[in-house]
């Protein structure tokens, strides 16, 4: 059966309250917003209280662990945060109110940046984060399977911890929108992994030469900002079939990442310099190779926004989604993002 694509929103109506200035003074200093979008109703973010850094010292290639990580109570089902970054995550404290909004021990946090690199207190504001880095990272290059490489080690570690029920992969450029016991509650209750999933018949990312092993018909296209349930999420982990397709032919051809020449347009070729895009197509394809469609949510609970050629302003142009500046983060932009779902 084909897949049905959903809206861009990506979700369905939502109606809560939002404590917005307290969202826009953590994120004063900070380059980019991205929303991780529920919908249904919840009560603001709790006031996060910014801990002092420590001075940054000693040897970046041999890093050591200072500080221990925050306890977790034994015993509950838990989501697994799985944030890829590059280095520090810049909107730490926005994840600390949001974490602290749990009482009952009920979720994990992993993260794969740089080897090498090291969350203590002069790396990270936030005590959730202390010493999460797993200790396998690589180094992730965009557009090469590098980056689905990454996820496969945040879900290998994760899974070593029975109590992780649910596995959601995060960008260091997201931020929750809704409060921790809501969006624990609406992920848990779904039976479902949401991930965004539909056919992709545009040319210029599947390489026929991943047939016969992946079918053209199993090709699927969505959003890296998938959420796993755990039988999912060890699929991916002990899939030796589909990855090596993905390693052997989905290579970056050379183009910028961004595409800023104003005054030239975009070279008509240049939407297929790119193979196969392998985080946006990964997921997807495995699930569907594997007949696991039918157990989807077809939708992603992560909202981005794509704005590619038609922007005017040219920081904007480029192969990744807008990254919103500290002047978009207003009333107008919830409104608007709530507005893509009204309709659902």
């Amino acid at each position: 059966m084909k897949p049905r694509r959903f809206a861009c929103g990506r979700c369905r109506r939502a109606a809560a309250l939002l404590l917005l200035p307290l969202l826009l003074l953590l994120c004063l200093c900070l380059s980019s917003l991205f929303v991780l979008l529920l919908h249904g109703s919840s009560a603001p973010l709790e006031a996060a209280e910014e801990e002092k850094a420590a001075a940054a010292g000693g040897a970046r290639g041999e890093a050591v662990a200072e500080v221990e990580e925050a306890p977790l109570p034994p015993g509950n089902a838990r989501v697994a945060f799985l944030f890829i970054a590059r280095n520090r995550l810049p909107l730490d404290l926005v994840w600390d109110a949001f974490f602290r909004g749990d009482k009952e021990g009920s979720f994990s946090i992993f993260v794969h940046s740089r080897p090498g690199f090291v969350l203590t207190r002069a790396t990270t504001r936030s005590r959730f984060f202390y010493n999460r880095q797993v200790n396998n990272s690589i180094q992730v290059d965009w557009g090469e399977a590098s980056m689905i490489a990454a996820e496969r080690i945040l879900l290998s570690h994760a899974l070593k911890d029975p109590l992780n029920e649910r596995f959601v992969f995060v960008s260091d450029s997201c931020v929750p929108l809704y409060n921790f016991s809501y969006t624990y509650d609406y992920i848990m209750s779904s039976s479902t992994s949401f991930v965004d999933s539909f056919a992709d018949t545009k040319q210029g990312r599947y390489n026929p030469r991943m047939d016969p092993i992946i079918p053209v018909e199993n090709w699927r296209k969505g959003s890296q900002w998938a959420v796993l349930i755990k039988k999912h999420a060890e699929v991916v982990v002990d899939d030796e079939v589909v990855l090596p397709e993905f390693q052997k032919h989905c290579r970056r051809r050379p183009l910028p990442e961004f595409w800023r020449d104003w005054d030239h347009p975009i070279p008509a070729e240049a939407w297929k310099a790119h193979n196969c895009i392998p985080d946006e197509h990964y997921v997807q394809t495995l699930l569907a190779q594997t007949g696991l469609e039918e157990e989807l949510t077809r939708r992603s609970v992560t909202h981005s926004a794509w704005d590619l050629s038609s922007s005017k302003d040219r920081e904007r142009r480029g192969w990744h989604p807008v990254t919103y500046k500290v002047s978009d983060a207003t009333p107008a932009l919830i409104k608007f993002i709530k507005s893509l779902i009204a309709a659902k």
